[in-house]
């Protein structure tokens, strides 16, 4: 894996400074954007493993560009916003952002959040596409995390004793969201979607009411969650690594 490009799309150039000392030490490269029109110069050159897009971008709007990226591809966008701006986190989400960092931030918070974003899309060391296809043929996938065991396929949960924990098949697809997006803040719309929900309300509890449901399942501690998370003002994170691979043979477990 060749060295990774991160563009730093932000007009001010303290800021841009800063990003780019941090990720340079850290062994990504980096290229610089203070408008829209650079930074589409930038994405066309087709080099560019990640975004760090600021929301405020001076007379651009950064929703919008993050709406335009998107839309041309799954290029990985982190939304820079500033603390109180909740809607703006929302929307970013919304629109297909991997995940979010509030001003002020601190540096290694911000190498923290790429490196986990470019992990979950396979572009640092993580899964690739080739490693998921070179699964035995006519085996199951799995997710392992925390000591348990989820097949989708088979619809089926190992607890940490590797007995059978039931879920609602509704159940078990928020489950398979999460664990599809490990550490990505997921707006509850969003979680909505991907779950296939279709009659809801904005201020619908629905997702709230599942997750409750969900975490009574796989937590250690249901009242003090440390699996499914709380992110106050946007939605839910799973928190723990998750990996993928064979799943264990149902006789064997």
């Amino acid at each position: 894996m060749g060295q990774q490009t991160i563009l730093v799309v932000e007009d001010e150039a303290r800021i841009r400074a800063l990003l780019r000392n941090v990720l340079e030490s850290e062994g990504f490269a980096v290229v610089e954007a203070a408008s829209a029109v650079q930074m589409r110069k930038h994405i066309a050159c087709g080099n560019i493993d990640l975004v760090t897009l600021d929301i405020h971008l001076g007379a651009d709007n950064g929703l919008e560009l993050a709406r335009e990226i998107r839309q041309g591809g799954a290029l990985p966008i982190i939304i820079v916003t500033g603390r109180d701006d909740v809607i703006d986190r929302v929307v970013g989400l919304e629109l297909g952002a991997d995940d979010y960092i509030t001003k002020p931030f601190h540096v290694r918070e911000v190498v923290a959040r790429v490196r986990s974003v470019l992990r979950r899309v396979g572009n640092l060391g993580g899964e690739t596409e080739a490693q998921a296809v070179a699964m035995p043929q006519g085996s199951s996938a799995a997710f392992f995390f925390d000591e348990m065991v989820a097949v989708p396929e088979r619809l089926e949960l190992r607890d940490r004793d590797g007995r059978e924990c039931p879920l609602t098949s509704g159940d078990f697809k928020l489950l398979t969201v999460f664990l599809e997006r490990p550490k990505r803040v997921l707006s509850r719309d969003q979680l909505m979607d991907l779950v296939g929900g279709n009659s809801w309300q904005p201020m619908d509890r629905t997702v709230d009411n599942q997750i409750a449901r969900l975490r009574k399942k796989i937590e250690r501690e249901p009242g003090q969650p440390k699996l499914i998370k709380t992110v106050r003002g946007v939605g839910y994170t799973f928190a723990s690594d998750v990996e993928r691979g064979q799943a264990p043979n149902p006789k064997s477990v």
